[in-house]
C-alpha cells in the first residue's frame, strides 16, 4: 500500500533584482526532491510520499501592509507541513505552530541595529517565530550559537544543514598566473571587507575582479592603492562560473558570514581561497582554504603573498578543499530536508 503523500510548502520571500540566493539554494533542493529519483541506483531518494508547493510571498517584506499581506497569504496557502525558508521570519504568527520549520540563515541584522529599532526586529524575526515554530534549521554552527544567544528555544530542535553548491561549479584546471594572478571578490557590502582587501593588495601586482556595486569610497580605495580591478554588476549562474574560472584566487575576507558560499564555490571549481579567521567561515572552509584575520591588513597581504609564492601551499589547500566540498553534496542535504519534512509530519520535530 503506497503511502500518504505529505504536502510541504516552501514559503519564499519576494526577491527583489538583487535577491536570489535563498532562492537558489532551496530550487536545488526541490529538484532533489523530485519523485523522479524513485527507484534509481542506490543512494538515490526515496521521495514518493513527499509533494513540494512553492508560495512566494505577494508583497516585498517592507512596510506594515505589505507584511501584513504576507502573513495572510501564507495562512491562506499552509500545507501539511510548512517551510519558512529564510528572511520573512514574521509569517509564521497565523501558520500552524506544530507543523512549521523556519530557516534561519544569520542573525547579522541584529548586529547592525540598536535600541527600540534592535527590540523590534528581534521580536518579529526571532522571539515571536520562535514562539510559533516546532523545530529550525541554519547553514552553520556558528548561526546556531548565534541564534540560541539571542533567543529561547530547544538547541536540540535547531537543526545545522549548510548549503548546497550548485553543480555548475565543476573542476576547472588552470595554470596559476604568479606574475599577475587575477583575484575574485564576490559581494562588496560592508561586510565583504573589500577596503581592507584592497589595501592589502597595494603594490601586488594582481588584477581584481569585483561582483556587485562599486560605491565611492570603494572606488576612492580603488584609486589611491593603484588597484587593477573590473568590476560586474549582476551576473548569470553561467557568468558567474566563468569568473571562478578565470581567476587564480578566490578572496573571502569577510568580518562576519552566516556561511560563506563562495569559500565551497572555490573549492568546486578547484581555486585556492584565502578567507577570515571568524565567524562561520573556519567551519565552511574545513582545512581547504588560508585564514586571515579580516581586521589586520598585513595579516590579509601575508595570505595572499604565501598563496602567489608557495606552488606547494596551493597544491595542499586544493587537495583539501576537493575532501571538504563533499560535506555539502546537494542529495545528501535534501535527504535531511526530507527527514525534518517527515518527523514534523508525525509530530517529532526534535
Amino acid at each position: 500500500m503506497d503511502k500518504q503523500i505529505v504536502e510541504v510548502v516552501h514559503f519564499h520571500r519576494r526577491p527583489r533584482p538583487t535577491q536570489f540566493s535563498i532562492e537558489g539554494y532551496f530550487d536545488r533542493i526541490r529538484r532533489c526532491l523530485q519523485p523522479t529519483a524513485v527507484n534509481g541506483s542506490e543512494g538515490d531518494l526515496h521521495l514518493r510520499d513527499l509533494q513540494i508547493r512553492v508560495c512566494t510571498m505577494p508583497c516585498f517584506s517592507s512596510g506594515i501592509v505589505g507584511r501584513v499581506r504576507n502573513i495572510l497569504s501564507s495562512w491562506r496557502n499552509q500545507g501539511a507541513v510548512n517551510h519558512i525558508t529564510g528572511d520573512i521570519h514574521y509569517i509564521a504568527i497565523l501558520l500552524r505552530g506544530d507543523r512549521t520549520l523556519l530557516t534561519v540563515l544569520d542573525c547579522q541584522i541584529l548586529e547592525r541595529l540598536t535600541g527600540w529599532k534592535r527590540a523590534i526586529v528581534k521580536w518579529l524575526w526571532y522571539t515571536l517565530p520562535a514562539h510559533r515554530v516546532a523545530a529550525m534549521t541554519v547553514i552553520s554552527q556558528e548561526t546556531k550559537q548565534q541564534l540560541l544567544n539571542e533567543i529561547r528555544f530547544p538547541a536540540e530542535k535547531i537543526h545545522v544543514i549548510p548549503v548546497s553548491v550548485s553543480a555548475l561549479f565543476q573542476p576547472s584546471p588552470k595554470v596559476f598566473n604568479a606574475e599577475c594572478p587575477r583575484i575574485l571578490q564576490v559581494g562588496t557590502k560592508a561586510n565583504k571587507n573589500v577596503v581592507r582587501l584592497v589595501q592589502a593588495l597595494r603594490g601586488l601586482g594582481c588584477h581584481l575582479d569585483l561582483v556587485g556595486p562599486v560605491d565611492e569610497s570603494l572606488h576612492n580605495a580603488l584609486v589611491e592603492n593603484a588597484i587593477r580591478f573590473t568590476s560586474y554588476g549582476r551576473l548569470t549562474d553561467e557568468q558567474i562560473v566563468e569568473r571562478y574560472c578565470e581567476a587564480d584566487i578566490i578572496s573571502f575576507v569577510s568580518t562576519h558570514e552566516g556561511f560563506g558560499m563562495p569559500i565551497v564555490e572555490a573549492q568546486c571549481v578547484e581555486r585556492v581561497c584565502v578567507t577570515s579567521n571568524c565567524s562561520s567561515m573556519p567551519e565552511v572552509a574545513g582545512h581547504g582554504a588560508c585564514l586571515v584575520d579580516p581586521f589586520r591588513v598585513e595579516s590579509i597581504r601575508d595570505g595572499v603573498l604565501r598563496v602567489i609564492q608557495d606552488a606547494d601551499y596551493r597544491e595542499s589547500l586544493i587537495a583539501q578543499g576537493r575532501m571538504n566540498r563533499s560535506r555539502f553534496d546537494e542529495k545528501m542535504l535534501a535527504s535531511r530536508y526530507a527527514q525534518l519534512y517527515r518527523r514534523l509530519d508525525a509530530g517529532d520535530p526534535g
